[in-house]
């Protein structure tokens, strides 16, 4: 099942420069829409990061395995 959203008050400018999007991406409204929900429901919030943060979270790590990490990133660019 589906649901119909409806959003009022939109400030003109904002709506010119949706739909101006919505033509340059070749999608009608609906669906340029749609897909701007979508991409927005599919990240995870800042709580389900945090919690998932909390999850991979270990009291074990020391400095030296920080500035290992560091070093590691440095050594990647």
């Amino acid at each position: 099942m589906s649901t119909a959203f409806t959003v009022r008050d939109v400030p003109d400018d904002i709506a010119r420069a949706i739909k101006i999007r919505a033509a340059e991406a070749g999608q009608s409204l609906q669906g340029y829409l749609l897909g701007l929900i979508l991409r927005e429901a599919s990240k995870p919030s800042l709580a389900e990061m945090a919690a998932r943060a909390e999850r991979y979270a270990s009291d074990q790590v020391d400095h030296a395995d920080v500035i290992a990490a560091l070093d590691e990133g440095r050594r990647g660019r």
